[in-house]
Order: structure tokens, then sequence, then C-alpha cells
């Protein structure tokens, strides 16, 4: 027993500490719980059972019999709750807590224990208890302090004492707990009779401190709190009190329990009536109260003892939060549950508002159907008032159950989303088409119909919404069916397509005629009206999933008006044929065209209204409405899409300039002359067999030559847009003052500037007012200037102490200017007596003695002397400074004689001054003499006083009277104050300056210390800061001084917001083991980070006191090494690094509540002057907790705890170090069912770190199943937004960071949503990013550029003139209220959503939303580092923007979007993949029409009549596509930015640089990687979350890595390029010769080479030989390893292979595949014509020939890889074998010798083979089946095989022999890294040994 003892004690008393033993560094995470720690979820959710262990831990020591007394009931109570020990790690809690009872705490003395004692023996305990920590007397403070109903000082001083006395009050809640289970058993006389009286007592007085131990959120609502000042703020008092319960309202029934602590309210009736969770009521009652009381604190701030809340308030809440309902029902023409908003008082509008939020808190995955939400509201709002009509209170009749229990979860919410599971069950993970199941949307559209009244209230199981989906017949598919083709996009861009179809047949014919316009023109050009028709025709047969009336109306109406227009021209050209004069048909086709466009366009003009749209929705007339029906589909969303007329006109001129600069160069890029000359050549000889073209004028030539031509004309429109959105973004930028401020040295020009901008911008109205009062008050002659800098000072000094808690700034004294540099940033206070503005010391370093060289030099006048010293402002600032200093520290020293004397020389140099003679008066070359005198005297006075220094004070300031009285004034003057009585006296007894006052006044204490700063400070200070990341963000602050933005309100009234985070598994902190954990180099994670970041390295080690410390010293201390980690993570894309950021914005609010002075009792005004304390002030935390609260949704937290996973601790750690954190997971609950099987429940809910470091949980929300219907991460987010508060929710991911000064700007940005924007109130502010991870390697460098171009120009331009910006996933600002009652904040359908934060922006905008863009503030983000990490992102945001293809939303954007605002989201959105395909494709396009013309031999003859190469059309074509292609385009927004930001010079120096790190093979390998994963999604699906990983990348990746990751992206399709490339060298006619073929194929080879070798390049240590011979081995073995079950495509070439394949699932899918693959038989039926052995012989017969020996060579194949082993003849074989070969070489070399067959057609024949043979791979793909049941797969997957190996070859030989010469791997190391990483690279490979290569 004693074995199983300890093992159960270390297990129970471990907790967390245990596992953070493990790792160093970590011991300061939560401490040990003791027993508690070991309880199991299931126990803890329904007892006490973890706080009565814990009282028993407590009280251990004290009284162990107590302890044991504890336990036993624990015990008990675990034996109650769970008998058969059937939840899990229940019945090893329990076997190891009778373990220790028995072990340990049973035993006293070692005699018999009386447990019949126990009650009485406890309850004499709990007295002692209670006197001995006063717990009486702490109650009646208490009450008095409730009863007072203000919050006072005296609060205060309970709240120091708060920690003991919530222990306290802890242990005694659970004494009181266990006494009340033994009074039970306890005689009813004696100790029974006083323990009842007792709980009779507490349950009367049991408020105060006691409410402090009830779990709350913000506001402790279920028991007044003294400690929390939050319930004490009038707004909040005043809505608790507006949800009180009233004598009016039905009455509850009298066992319906309410705590004692908190009045009955109207939440109580709504739990009652429909059965909501406690909790759910818990969570909305708090959300409500603060809804409503941040309503009221913008109107007014309540008065009075009983405040109450103003109806406005009120109403605002109600109709913000209902909106969409209120519009829902007008859309369904239904009546709402109110007559009117004037009929209803402002008690049925709460009752109606908290009603809608309990349905919304617990609709779990229905909260992704608002309209749903919208139906079920409609009726329960009905009962509700039913309710309210009656005196008695019932439950409603909707969600009582069959056994009376009345539950909404089970009886509204269960029903539904057991359909939805099943229907997401339908998906096969992803995997089935989205035709063939319901998604969220399709399920939330249900409700956009009047049919929807027929699911009834309550709900019929049997309605088609609540059917379980039939596997043969899709249900409910009927607004909108996403099926998986190309056409979508000609589907939801119809009017796109027709434009550039149209207007190019209209430049096409323009052109042909000569650019003449004649009426035979005219009439031509008319052509384009039976195009229009067609194609007007096919959108309507396309438009698959509308209604089926009007999809029948509209394609009958298309194509009939398509055959009446095409007829009329048909007869009109006749007529021209005809030259006959009756022009009749002419005439009704202008007519009807005529009619037709006028119609239109006056329709178009009159929508540009928005009256006329306001009277066309309220038009009910059935004939106006049928013709809007057919025009448009109408939907509930999309409705009212349009702009204010001049934000109209703006973007319609954006995109007609674009129009111009496209269709002019579009007109001359056409290929006239050769098409004309092409087709008229009667007959040209072709070197093949002709199947097409020789009798057909020649069409396949045509294509080939203008199918390039017609692919740029639809892809350059992108590049017109993205040179003009540069221009555009460009000039907004510096309308919007960015880049002012781009340099350090421009900080320091203008800081005197920033006090008042900073004032007139970030403080508010009131704090101004405030400040100047006090300021004005104490000193009435204060300047305006003066008055500024002391209300910025707080709030600079503030910045700069985050910077060094960063680490971006150093305490130490620096070798050049020996000063610290936070010494010389901070800048003074500024409120003291001093009578001029302090400036921080880095502007005025140096100055003085600048100044003393003017005035030795000075051989003018005073005035001259001053002028030259005035001309340098901060040089002025520094004298004046420096002279009022003096005289004001001096007094303060000195008294009697000694201030006497200081007067009268201060009094004579003010006179001389005066009279400007100081010249006279002073010897001003002895000015330094005297400067160093009192520095040495400031030096000595900055220390603490001591007897010694004293002295020697004493004696400095007899030094400095001497040295000024001797040398500094003139000799009248100095003979004067010589003999002076008074002081000559003082002198001679010994009595001037004896003795000095130390400094003891704060003020001058620090006029002290500034002085001797001031003058030790002989170096310019212009590399003050010297970090380039403090320097940034210094710059960017100041510089967004100057931009407009709102006016700040008080944080009272400021708008409430909320930071939101989801997580799922990622790093939280980096543990010791993987911060010095080694790659296969021998470098660390600790240093990589030190040779990155130098100086940080130095600071940190500076600020934890261990500057002279070697690293690994550092694991010596827990504090230290915790901190280490700290220190790592928030240099990497971290939660930690999240967290510490977004905290900044609580931070922030306390400073600026703070000085704002709002206090709830008596508070000093002087407070207002000083941000001392801030961070400790009960209020200001209060109101910042009001205002701003961050969740981060830990998906699997629940599990990581119980796994014990490191990620736990972590989380817990941030939970401690952060009190205003939550984090909000899903629980998962196993329990036996009825039948035997596991039941699983799924809870969320909400913790907090309490005083012991544990996790308090809060809310616990029981959800109807498994939360993860759909994709991730929304879902993730989905259950724990309703825990958020406030009016806005900033959604900020994992990886991203925040800083203080831009928190600062956040109310500013808040109040936005209240500002002009446009025809419609913002709902998505957009917000600016910073790159951070652009440090780490060129690549990240890359990344960094292209993504801060996007988020800032990029989107500047889309927001504004184009009014199409989405939500992008980045830091964005969503309108809280009207986003959670449409949908939340993304969408979440399996793999349709899977870019989930971009779907946000769509139903943003889609329902009547605006979303804005805002650069004056700044949020950190961190981007992929590694070219693995980028491309695996890349290619989930393009698979993500194949499947937006197929979506409804943009189909419904694109179709109800105005023209002009539908080219400006197409081209930005998946438009730009679609040009990027079309990049690449014109390659294809181009490079393969050069294949068929020099197979087919046309190319010479062509060539020779029509120039054909020397066409100006196709130099543009391979022009305008290499420019694009190697990121050209892509640059130009870069480009701008960097001009912006940084200046000319050095954006030009940045984008040489980036050139010469090769950043245009970057830019054509992504090129590759979006055109794969965009064009393989739209065809096969396929498209899923890819973790890229978030580390530095500071290892080498295999060579098998890259080359599974890009094979079939980049490798198959390089070297297809070069085959194509190699064709056109071999049989094309170039007439130019080497040069002309250079310039044509210069692009494609650039491509190819950066398709191929780009992994390797940019991969570390690529071309280094070791790495390299080590490559090959695991490619080798890699490609030699058999697949099987279970192994994975990283071990085995087979796994992956099939792996590679699995995306081809549907039969249309494998037709495309076949179609495409068709390709590759075009090389060999070329070649066969072009060998030396066939002659000039053009027959059929020879391409069949060689497929006889193609099937010949297959059969040699096998027969020289047939496996021998299964057979007993191997030497027989092996025999044969050998003699075959030798007899196939010599018949080879006899075939070559006497026939016309040459080496050339040997390579040539290889050449063809191998493409035929991949052909046939790739057919064989598809048809899988058919060749498995023919018994071919094995020789195919070998073929395979054998192909993958070759490409590998061919990749790997150039890698080899490069790997031979060191400097290439030195080069390709500076080239990737920044050279402090490279050169500790280098040096760490050499002080290793060469570890790689000594191992090996």
């Amino acid at each position: 027993m004693a074995k199983v003892f300890d093992n159960w004690n270390r297990l129970v008393r471990a907790t967390l500490r245990r596992e953070q033993l493990r790792v160093a560094g970590q011991s300061q995470e939560r401490k040990s719980g003791g027993l508690v720690s070991a309880v199991p979820d299931s126990l803890q959710r329904s007892t006490n059972i973890n706080a009565i262990l814990q009282a028993a831990d407590e009280i251990q020591a004290e009284d162990a019999h107590v302890a044991r007394i504890l336990c036993e009931q624990a015990y008990s109570m675990a034996q109650n709750l769970d008998p058969n020990s059937d939840g899990r790690g229940v019945l090893q809690f329990k076997t190891g807590l009778m373990s220790v009872i028995k072990q340990k705490l049973a035993k006293k003395d070692g005699g018999p224990i009386d447990r019949n004692r126990d009650a009485q023996y406890l309850w004499d305990f709990y007295q002692r208890y209670k006197r001995k920590h006063r717990v009486d007397e702490i109650q009646r403070e208490q009450q008095r302090l409730l009863e007072s109903g203000t919050f006072s000082a005296d609060m205060d001083g309970m709240g120091l004492r708060f920690q003991e006395t919530k222990k306290v009050f802890t242990t005694l809640r659970a004494l009181v707990e266990v006494m009340e289970a033994l009074s039970k058993d306890a005689q009813t006389d004696g100790v029974g009779r006083f323990i009842a009286e007792e709980l009779k007592r507490l349950k009367k007085t049991d408020q105060g401190l006691s409410g402090d131990l009830t779990p709350y959120n913000i506001v402790p609502l279920e028991a007044p709190s003294l400690t929390n000042a939050i319930g004490f703020y009038p707004e909040v008092r005043a809505a608790i009190s507006a949800l009180r319960y009233h004598e009016q309202y039905p009455r509850l029934p009298a066992d319906f329990e309410i705590p004692t602590q908190r009045n009955k309210d109207m939440f109580d009736l709504l739990e009652f009536v429909f059965g909501f969770q406690k909790d759910n009521i818990r969570n909305q009652r708090e959300n409500v109260v603060l809804a409503i009381a941040n309503a009221q604190s913008r109107l007014d701030i309540p008065v009075g003892s009983d405040p109450k809340v103003d109806e406005r308030a009120i109403t605002e809440v109600f109709l913000k939060v209902l909106d969409n309902y209120i519009k829902w029902c007008k859309y369904l023409r239904i009546r709402l549950v109110w007559n009117s908003l004037q009929a209803i008082n402002k008690d049925r509008k709460l009752f109606l508002v908290s009603l809608y939020f309990l349905i919304w808190g617990e609709a779990a995955n229905v909260r992704f159907l608002p309209e749903c939400i919208c139906y079920i509201f409609h009726h329960m709002a009905r009962e509700l008032d039913a309710t309210l009509d009656h005196g008695e209170a019932h439950p409603a009749r909707s969600c009582v159950g069959e056994s009376n229990t009345v539950s909404f979860l089970a009886q509204v919410i269960q029903p539904i989303y057991n359909t939805l599971s099943k229907e997401a069950a339908r998906n096969n993970n992803g995997k089935a088409a989205h035709s063939a199941w319901r998604n969220y949307d399709d399920f939330n559209e249900y409700f956009w119909s009047p049919a929807c009244f027929e699911l009834s209230w309550p709900m019929r199981k049997e309605s088609p919404f609540l059917r379980e989906p039939n596997r043969r017949k899709r249900t409910g598919k009927s607004t909108f069916v996403e099926h998986r083709t190309f056409l979508h996009l000609y589907r939801s861009f119809h009017r796109m397509w027709i434009f550039l179809i149209v207007m190019y047949q209209g430049l096409t014919i323009i052109a042909f005629n000569d650019g003449k316009l004649n009426l035979d023109t005219f009439k031509t050009l008319l052509s384009i009206g039976p195009t229009y028709a067609i194609l007007k025709f096919l959108e309507c047969d396309t438009a698959r999933g509308m209604a089926i009336s009007r999809l029948v109306i509209r394609f009958f109406w298309g194509g009939l008006s398509s055959v009446f227009i095409t007829y009329v021209y048909i007869r009109v050209m006749e007529e021209r044929n005809d030259n006959s004069s009756n022009s009749l048909y002419f005439r009704i086709y202008l007519l009807v065209v005529g009619v037709y466009a006028a119609v239109r366009v006056v329709f178009a003009i009159l929508l540009k209204f928005p009256a006329c749209h306001s009277l066309s929705e309220m038009s009910d007339q059935p004939f106006f409405q049928f013709f809007k029906w057919i025009y448009e589909e109408r939907y509930f969303v999309g409705r009212g899409l349009y702009e204010k007329p001049m934000d109209y006109i703006r973007y319609v001129l954006y995109w007609l300039v674009i129009f111009a600069c496209k269709f002019t160069f579009a007109y001359f890029l056409q290929a006239i002359d050769p098409t004309n000359i092409i087709k008229d050549i009667p007959s040209l000889p072709y070197s093949w067999h002709d199947l097409v073209s020789k009798n057909n004028n020649h069409v396949l030539t045509l294509v080939s030559i203008w199918a390039p031509i017609v692919a740029i004309y639809l892809m350059d429109i992108h590049i017109w847009y993205t040179l003009l959105s540069a221009i555009v973004g460009g000039v907004m930028g510096a309308r919007a003052r960015l880049g002012e401020i781009r340099s350090i040295e421009m900080v320091y020009k203008r800081f005197e500037s920033f006090p008042e901008a900073f004032v007139k911008q970030l403080v508010s109205s009131h704090a101004k007012k405030l400040f100047v009062y006090i300021l004005i008050f104490q000193s009435p002659e204060e300047n305006k200037d003066k008055i500024y800098a002391a209300q910025f000072s707080p709030f600079w000094n503030e910045i700069i102490k985050s910077l060094r808690e960063e680490d971006y700034i150093n305490l130490k004294y620096t070798m050049i200017t020996f000063v610290r540099e936070m010494d010389l940033l901070s800048m003074p206070s500024n409120t003291g007596s001093l009578r001029l503005v302090q400036w921080p010391l880095f502007l005025l370093s140096s100055k003085i003695d600048l100044a003393i060289d003017l005035a030795i030099d000075c051989k003018d006048t005073q005035s001259d002397l001053w002028s030259r010293i005035t001309r340098d402002e901060y040089m002025k600032y520094a004298v004046l400074e420096c002279y009022y200093s003096i005289e004001k520290i001096l007094l303060s020293l000195v008294d009697g004689e000694g201030k006497l004397w200081v007067e009268r020389i201060f009094r004579e140099i003010n006179n001389s001054i005066l009279e400007n003679s100081l010249l006279m008066t002073l010897h001003l070359k002895k000015l330094s003499l005297v400067l160093s005198r009192f520095n040495a005297l400031t030096g000595l006075l900055i220390m603490d006083e001591t007897p010694v220094l004293a002295e020697g004070a004493a004696k400095a300031v007899y030094e400095l009277y001497k040295v000024v009285t001797l040398d500094l004034l003139s000799s009248e003057l100095s003979e004067q104050i010589e003999t002076w009585n008074i002081v000559a006296r003082a002198r001679n007894e010994g009595r001037l300056f004896s003795r000095i006052g130390w400094p003891r006044d704060a003020d001058i204490k620090e006029q002290v210390k500034r002085l001797h700063l001031l003058l030790k400070v002989k170096d310019s200070a212009t590399n003050v800061p010297k970090n380039l990341e403090a320097r940034r963000r210094l710059e960017f602050f100041t510089n967004s001084l100057f931009m407009r933005m709102p006016e700040a309100k008080p944080v009272s009234k400021m708008m409430p917001f909320c930071v939101f985070t989801p997580y799922y598994s990622e790093t939280v902190l980096y543990s010791s083991h993987d911060l010095w954990q080694e790659n296969e180099d021998g470098i660390s994670t600790i240093f990589y980070l030190q040779k990155i970041f130098p100086d940080e390295w130095e600071n940190f080690l500076e600020r934890i006191g261990r500057s002279n410390t070697g690293d690994m010293e550092l694991q010596d201390s827990s504090t230290d090494a915790l901190e280490l980690r700290f220190w790592v993570s928030y240099r990497g894309q971290t939660l930690a690094r999240t967290v510490r950021g977004m905290m900044y914005y609580r931070r922030a609010l306390m400073l600026q509540s703070y000085l704002e002075n709002r206090a709830l009792g008596e508070r000093n005004a002087q407070a207002s002057l000083s941000p001392q304390g801030f961070e400790l002030s009960r209020e200001a935390r209060a109101q910042a907790d009001i205002k701003f609260t961050y969740v981060v949704s830990c998906q699997i937290y629940g599990q990581q705890k119980q796994r014990k996973d490191k990620e736990a601790a972590d989380i817990a750690l941030l939970l401690q170090r952060n009190e205003a954190l939550r984090v909000a997971f899903i629980h998962v609950e196993e329990n036996a069912g009825s039948d035997g099987k596991i039941v699983k429940s799924f809870y969320s809910k909400l913790v907090k770190a309490d005083i012991q470091g544990k996790d308090q949980e809060i809310y616990s929300i029981k959800l109807p199943g498994d939360p993860k219907l759909g994709e991730g991460k929304p879902e993730n987010q989905n259950h724990a937004i309703v825990f958020t508060r406030g009016e806005a929710i900033q959604t900020i991911d994992m990886n991203q960071d925040n800083y203080l000064e831009e928190a600062m700007k956040m109310r500013n940005l808040l109040e936005e949503f209240r500002g002009n924007h446009g025809l419609r109130l913002p709902t998505i502010l957009g917000v600016r990013e910073h790159v951070f991870t652009g440090s780490v390697s060129s690549l990240a460098w890359f990344m960094s550029n292209q993504e801060t171009s996007f988020v800032t120009l990029g989107q500047r331009v889309l927001a504004y003139p184009l009014k199409v910006r989405m939500h992008y996933g980045h830091p964005d600002v969503f309108d809280r209220i009207f986003h959670i009652s449409r949908g939340g904040i993304s969408k979440a359908s399996r793999v349709i959503n899977i870019s989930e934060d971009i779907y946000a922006g769509f139903n943003s905008t889609l329902r009547q939303g605006n979303i804005t863009h805002h650069e004056y503030i700044q949020v950190g983000k961190g981007r992929d580092v590694g070219l693995n990490q980028i491309a695996l992102f890349e290619g989930k945001v393009a698979g993500g923007n194949g499947e937006q293809v197929l979506s409804r939303d943009v189909y419904r954007v694109g179709q109800l979007f105005d023209f002009f605002r539908m080219l400006s989201f197409y081209f930005t959105t998946v438009g730009y993949y679609v040009c990027t395909m079309m990049t690449v494709l014109t390659v294809y396009v181009f490079l393969y029409g050069r294949a068929y013309l020099a197979f087919s031999g046309l190319d010479q003859g062509i060539s020779s009549r029509s120039m054909l190469n020397g066409n100006t059309a196709f130099n543009a074509v391979l022009n305008a596509q290499f420019l694009v292609q190697i990121g050209v385009f892509t640059a130009v927004p870069m480009i701008m930015g960097f001009i912006l930001e940084l200046g000319l010079l050095k954006a030009v120096f940045s984008f040489i640089t980036m050139q010469l790190q090769l950043c245009s093979v970057f830019f054509t390998f992504s090129l590759g990687t979006r055109t794969h994963y965009f064009g393989r999604t739209i065809l096969h699906g396929g498209a899923k979350y890819r973790a890229t990983g978030r580390g530095f990348v500071v290892q080498h990746i295999k060579f098998a890595d890259n080359y599974r990751l890009y094979s079939r992206s980049h490798f198959v399709k390089g070297l297809e390029v070069a085959l194509l490339l190699i064709v056109y060298i071999a049989y094309g006619y170039s007439q130019g010769g080497a040069v002309s073929y250079i310039l044509l194929t210069l692009s494609s080879w650039f491509l190819v080479i950066s398709w191929l070798f780009a992994p390797y390049l940019f991969n570390p240590s690529g071309f280094e030989w070791q790495k390299t011979v080590e490559d090959f081995d695991d490619w080798i073995n890699w490609l030699l390893y058999k697949g099987g079950v279970g192994v994975k495509g990283e071990n085995s070439w087979e796994s992956w292979w099939d792996e590679e394949q699995a995306h081809i699932q549907t039969v249309r899918g494998r037709i495309l595949e076949i179609i495409l693959s068709l390709r590759f038989f075009l090389f060999q039926y070329g070649i066969v014509y072009k060998l030396d052995l066939t002659g000039k012989s053009t027959s059929i017969s020879i391409y069949g020939l060689s497929w006889v020996v193609l099937a010949g060579f297959v059969i040699i194949f096998k027969f020289f890889t047939f496996n021998s082993k299964k057979f007993n003849f191997q030497l027989f074989l092996r025999f044969v074998q050998g003699v075959v070969a030798l007899s196939l070489i010599i018949a080879l070399i006899l075939v070559v010798i006497f026939t016309e067959l040459s080496v050339a057609d040997l390579f040539a024949c290889f050449l063809a083979f191998v493409a035929t043979g991949w052909a046939i791979l790739s057919l064989a793909v598809p048809l899988k089946g058919i060749v498995r049941r023919l018994g071919l797969w094995d020789s195919v997957r070998e073929f395979a095989r054998m192909y993958d190996a070759g490409m590998g070859m061919i990749i790997f030989a150039p890698i080899a022999m490069l790997s031979w010469f060191p400097f290439v791997s030195t080069f390709q190391s500076r080239l990737l890294f920044n050279q402090a990483f490279s050169r500790g690279l280098e040096i760490s490979i050499i002080l290793a040994g060469n570890k790689a290569n000594v191992q090996a």
C-alpha cells in the first residue's frame, strides 16, 4: 500500500507543475493545486469536490482531522454522483483519494477515529476559523459599504487584503457545504440545530466579498462584489435596474429558484418560460447589461442614488439587435410581433432584445442560419407576448418535451441540428460534390420564402426543412447549385465577358477594315447585335439553380430574341450584298437595337439614383414586380447594392481610363496582315499528314497565331488595373499624408509639433478641458505649448516604457553617448514650475556644447549670438532649460547668504540680458569651466545622500561659487561680489555653502537628473533608438498623428469592443527544448534569434540582470528560463505574442481612463497630471473592462488539459499573466448510454484564471452535438462568439501582434462606425498591417513586401474609390451586432467556404453593409518565411479562390453589382487568379502554336510571305506575358508603396536589392503555384486547409520532400515547356536565327528554370555537398520503397503516387483529364514526319508504324523488367536477356549505318516516345478501373516510377554539379539570409567541426 500511496500522492499533487519540470523555466506557471488538480471533469461539473479538496489542502497543516473529514465527504460525493465509476478518470480518482485518506489523513496517533463526532468537530473548527480571520467583522463592513451604494477609498483598502480574504471565504464555503451534508445525520437538538441556524443566517447575509467567490466574467451580477468597481458605475447600475422584475409581470412559481444574492429580473421569466440553460441566461444577462450600459453612457452618465436608463438607449439597442428581423419581416411581407415602435414600452423592448440574444446564445450551429433564428424569434416572441398578457407564467408549448421538461435546446435547436448534422455527413469529409448535399446556406435560404411558414410552430418533424437526406434524391438545393465547372466564371460575370467579346469583335472589324468607318463597316459592326443576343442566351442556359419558372421564361425569351436578331441581321447583310436600295431590314434592325439600348441606358442611369431604388423597392405592383423578377434575381440578400452618385462617378471614371488604355493597346495588338495573307494563300506544303487545315483555309494555323493574342487580350485588363491602382493608390496615400515621416531624422525635426497633434487627435475633449483647468489653476501663465507637452508626455513615456519592456531599447550606458536610450527618449512631465517646454534629451543632446562653442567664437553683439542659437530651435530650448534649471536647483540647495548670492548673480545676468550687455558682464569663454563644475555637482546629487556625498556636494558648490565669481563675471562685477559684506562675512566665517539641502522634492530630483544628462551627453543622439523596429514604430506612430482620424471620445463614451482570436494547436510558447534543439547543421532557434536580433538579445540580458551570463547559465534560474522562453516566443508567430499585443488595448484604455479622472469616489485631481499608478487603479481597470474584452477560442484546450499537453500549461500561464484574458473551448464529456454505448456530450465553456491560478469556469453551455460540422476555424469562432461583448469585434489570428502606441488610437478607429463613408454606415473597418517576419530571410522579405503592398495600397484603392473591399482574414473590426444577427463573422460550409474569412466580406456587402479601410492604425502580422510554407499558403488561398468561383456569394455579387463595380470585384478576387492562370496558359498556347507550325512545316512558308516573326503583335504578346510572369506588374504597387513610405532612393535601392536576390524567380515560381491549385480546384476540387507551420525556417528541406510537393504543380509542367522549346529550336523556322529564337523564348526558358530549380535555390544549405549526398540516398530509398496499407506518401513513392491521383473523383473530372492528356500525342505525330529516316513522306502509315515501334519498346522493357524470382529459370532468363540486349545494340548500329536513320533521329524518337508514354500514363490514371481490370495497373505504376526517377535525375544533376563548388553554398546562404545570420551560420559550422560531415 505504501507504493500505491506514493504513486497516487505524486499524481494528485503534481498538477501542471510536474509537467513544467520536464523543461526548465516553467516553475512560475500555475502552482500545484494538491488533490483538487486530479478531480475528473465529469465530477467537477455538478459538484464542488474541487473546492472541498482545495480547502482540505489549505487546512491540512492547521488541522489534519478536519482535512480528513473534507476528503471523506468529497469521496462520498464522488461515489453518489458516479457509483459505477463510468466517467473518464473517476475510478482512478476515487481509488487514489481513498488511499490518501487511509494512509495519511486517517491516522491520529494510531488510535481509532469516532466519525460520529465529525459534525461537532467540524462545527467547532468552523467557529474557531471565523474568529481567527475576523469573518463577522468583515461581513459587517462589507454590508455597510454595499448599502452605501458608492465606491470609496475604503473599498480600495479592502482590496489590498482581498487575496487573503477571498481564500478565507473560499474555505468557509467548503466547510459550510460539508457541515450541511453532515448535519443531516446529526442530532437536531445538538450540533445539528446550530448548523441549521447558521445555514439560515448565511442565506440572508451571504453577500459582499462572498460574491467574489461566485464565478463571473466581467460584471458580478449573481452576487455583489466589493473588489470589482464595475458594479458601482451608474450606467451599469441603471442597466441592472432596468432588467428588474416588476409586479405587473406574470408571477413565477414559488419553487422557481433564484439566487439570494441578486434580485429577480426579466431573464428569470425567460428561463422559466422557454427553458434556456442557466449559463446561457447568465451569459446573455451580462451581455444585455453591458449593451444597455454602454448605450446609456454614450448619451449621458445617469446621476442620483437610483440611476435610470434613458429610453433612447434601450431603443437604440433594440433597433440594432432586431434590424435583420425587421428587414426579414418586410421582405416576406409579414407583420412584426409588435404593432409599432411607439406602441411598445422600454420593458417590452428589453424582453424582446433579451429573448433574441438568448435564442442566439443557445443556437449553436444554427447561428449560421440568421433567418432561421429570425423565424424562431418571430414565433417565440409571440409566445412571450401571450405569457406577458397573463398573470401566471407557464412554460411555452414549443419548448415542452414529452416528459414535460422545458428545454429550448432539446425542443427547438436539437431537431434542426440533427438535420444539419446528417446532411453534413453526406459530404464525405469534403469529397462529395457540392450539389449532393445541403450546406448552411441552403438551410438558411429556406427561410427566404413565405413557404418557410409551412414548417409551422412548434416545428413539424415531417416538414421538408427537417426532412432527413435521401441517398438517391437531392433535397433543398433550390436557389443555387454549386456545380464544379469553369462555366461559373461566365455565369457569374457574364456581363464582363459579353462586353469583352463584343468589344474585341468591334475592334477586330475596324482593324480588318483598315480603320475606315463607312456605312459598310458600320453594318459589319452591327454584327455585335447577334453576338450579344446569343451570349445573353448562353447566360440564360448556364444559369442553373434559379427558380424554374424564371429560368424557362428567360430561356425562351433569350432564344427567341437571339434567333430574331440573328435572322434580321442576316437579311441586312443580304441587302448589302444584293446592293438593294430597299433597306427595310436595316431600319428594323436599327430600331430594335436602338430601342433596346436606349431602354437599358435609361434604366441604368435611373438606377444610379438612390431615390429610384427606393421607389422600386416600395413598388408592390405585380406588373413591376414581374419585370424586376425577370430582369434581376431577387433574394433576401443583395438588394440595394448601389452607391452615392458621386461614388459611382468616381469608379466609373477609374474604369474608363483603364478601358481607354486597354482597347487602344488591343486595337494595335492584331495579326491582321498575316491573317489576310494566310487565308488567301491557295496552298502551302505540309510536312506531315494534315487532317484539318489543308482544305479549310489553314484554320489551325490562324488559331495558333491568334490564340496568344486573344489570351493576352483577356488578361491584360488586369495589367492596366494594376498600373492605375498603383498610381491612384500612391496619390491617395500622399493626400492622406502617409510617408511624411519616413526616417528617425524626420522624427527629430518635427518632434516639436507632436504634442499638439497628439492632443488634438488622441486626447478626448473632456481630458483636454480637465487638464487645462488644472494646469492653469496651478500656474495661470502656462503657455499653450507647455500644456500640450504636459498632456503628451505621459503617453509618450508609456510608449517608450513598452519599447523597453519589449527589449527594443536599452537601459544600459552605451559606448557612444554614455547615456541610456530610455533616458534619452523619455519626456519630462512638464507639470513642474519650469517656465518652458522640456523636450526629450535625444533632441537636446550636444546642443549645450554647440551653444558654448558659438558663445566662445562670438565676436558680435548679444543679439547676433542669440540669433545664431535660435536658428536651431532645440538648441534654444536646451540653453533656456539649462539656465532656468541651474537657477532653480541652486536656490533649492542653499539658504542664507548662499541663497542671496545666487539671487544676486542671476539678477545681474538677467539685467545684463535686458540691457543687451551680456557679453560685457560675463567672460563667455569660461562657460565650459563653469558647466564642468556644475556637472560635477549634479553627478553627486543624483545619488542617494550620505554624509560623505553631502560634504562633497558642499565643496562642489563652493568651487562653483569661486569659478563664477572669479572667472565668469567681469572684473568689475566680480569685485563687487567679492566685497559684498554679507557674503564676505559668511565666507570668512566658513559658513558660506558649508551645508546644503539635499534634493527631496520629486520635481527638483527630476531636474537634477535631467540637467546632469543634458550636460553630460556630448555626442549627437541621432542614432537613438538604434533598433530598426523601434524606429519604424515611432516613425509610423508620429506620422499617423497628422493623418485624418475621428475625434477621440472619453473612454466612458467610446464604443465597446472585443478582440477575438481562434486557436487550434499552434505554438503557444516555445519550450526550453524548442529553444535549444539543434537542426542537422547544429543551428538552434536561440542561436538563430541571437544572430537575427543581436541588439534585442543584449537588451534582454540587461533587463533580467544577466548581461555577462552564458546562454546555458540562464537555465539555472527558473525565472530567467521562463523569461527567455517568452523572449523567444515574442519573436515568433505564437499565441503568447498575440495575447501580449492585444492586451495593450486594455493598458491603453486604463491609462486614458485614469488621466480622464473619472472616479466613483473622491479622487485627487492631480492624478490627471501623472499616470503613476494607473495600472493599480480599480476605477481605471473597471472602465477598461467595460469597454474591452479579449476572448481566445482554444477549441481543443479541454482535450489538451486531459492529455497534459504542454500547450495546456502554456495557455494556463497566459491566463495567469493576463487577468482580462478569457479562454473558450469545447469540452467533451463521455457517459454510458442506456444501451451501454458511450454517449458524448459537448459543452462550450469559458474560463479565466482564479486567485490560485487555476482555471475558473465562468460559463458552460451545452451544445446539441459536435459543433464541427463544417470548416474548423469558423466553427471554432462560432461556438465562442457568444462570449464576446461590445458593439465591435476585432478578428485577430494567432500569428498577429499589436503595439501600445497603436492601441491608443483604437477609440478613434471605432468612431469610424459613425462616420460618413458613403450611403451606408460602415460595418467592417479595414486596418493596415505590418508584416513583422520580413527580416527573417529574403523570401520572407519578398512575401512581406508583397503582402504589405496589398494591405496598404491595394486595399486603399479597393475601399475608395472602387468600393469593393472585402474581408481578407486581416485584423478588421466588425460591427458585432450587425454580423452576429446576420450569420456571424465567417461562413463554415465544408470545402466551399475553405477561405472562410472573405465570405464575411461578401455577406456584409450583400446585406447592405459598407467596408472601409483606414491606415492611421496598424497591427502586426506574421507571414510564411520559407518557400514550402509560402507555397502551401498560396496553394490554400488559390484553392479557396477556386471554390469561390463556384459559390453563390460570388455569383450574387457578380450579378447584383453594377457593371463597373462588378469589374472591380472580379479583378480583385477570383479574376486575379484567372489572369494568373491566363499568364501561364499564354506560354502554353504560344508554344503549342509554334510547335504546330514547326511540325506542319508551315512556319517557314508563312514567314517568307507574311514576315510573321517580325509581327509587332507577337512581340507585344510575349513582352506583356514575360513582364507579368516575372512579377513586374506585381511589383509596381510595391514600388509605389516604397516611394510613398520610404522615399525614391530607398525605393530604387530596395527594388534593385530584390532583383539581385532573385525575386523574379520567386514570383515566377509563385505564378505556377497559384495556377496549379486554382485550376485543379475548379476542375476536380480538393481545396483544403494546408498547415504551413509558423516556425523559424533554418532547416534544410530534403530533395524528396521538395519533389513530392512540387512534382505535379511545377516540375512536370516545367519539363513540358522545356520539351516544347526543344521542339521549337529543333524544327521551327526563325528568320532572325539564334537572336530571334532567344528573344521569342527567353521568358519561357526563364519560367522553366524557375519552376525546376527554385525550390532548391531557396532551400537552406541546398548546395552543400554532404547534404546533396544524403538527399540523393533519401530520394532513392523513397523512390524504391514499396507502399501498402498505412504507409504514408512521405515514406513511399507508391503511396505518394496514389495520393496524387486522389483528387480525380468524378466522371466529368476524368473526362476532362483525358481530353487534356491528348495534347502529348502531338509530339510523336509531329516528330515521326521530321525524321531523316522518313524523308518527305506524309503518309499516315508512318505514324502507325511509329506505334508499332513504341509497342516493341514496351515489350522489350517488360521483358527486361520481368520478375524471375517467382520461377526457377533465372540463370537462363538472364542469359537470354543478355543475348537480346547485344542483338538490339548491334541491330541499332547497323540500322544507323545502312539506312537514313541518324543519331539525331534517335534523340528525336526518344523525345517523342517520352511524351507519348506520359500521355498514356495520364490516360491510365482517370481510367484506373478499366486498366486495373485489364491487369495492367502494375505495369503502369512501374512506368510511372521510371518517369519520376527520370525527372528527378534531370533536376538533381545540376544541383549535384553545383554542390561541388563550395562558393555556391556560401553565395546561397548570403542570398537567403541577412548578413549577420549568414556569418553566424558559417562560424557555427566551423566551430562544430562541420558536424554533418563528422557524423557521416
